[in-house]
């Protein structure tokens, strides 16, 4: 088998971005090196649960969304079968109360 084909594999300090840090041992830099976390897993979405946030970089959603608005069924219809949810849930409780 060759020699030295293999990193070396040394502790580090990895330091999270709330200011935590603990030691692991990596193949990453040197021996006993810092490594600098910008996302780690107590704020990465992926391991929060956190929603998806899309950039509307030169307003390319507002033009897909004003282009197909109407596409699936108007919100309209949504927010006008809502209120009248809303009005029939009212008159019933007029009534009972009478």
């Amino acid at each position: 088998m060759k020699k030295d084909t293999h990193p070396d594999y040394h502790i580090i300090t990895v330091k999270m971005t709330d200011g935590s840090s603990f030691q692991t041992r990596s193949t990453w830099g040197e021996a006993n090196g810092t490594l600098v976390l910008d996302i780690d897993p107590t704020t990465h979405p992926a391991w929060t649960g956190g929603g998806q946030k899309i950039l509307d970089r030169d307003g390319r959603v507002g033009k897909f969304n004003k282009k197909f608005e109407g596409f699936l069924g108007g919100s309209e219809k949504k927010d006008n079968s809502e209120e009248s949810t809303s009005d029939k849930t009212a008159s019933e409780k007029t009534e009972s109360e009478q």
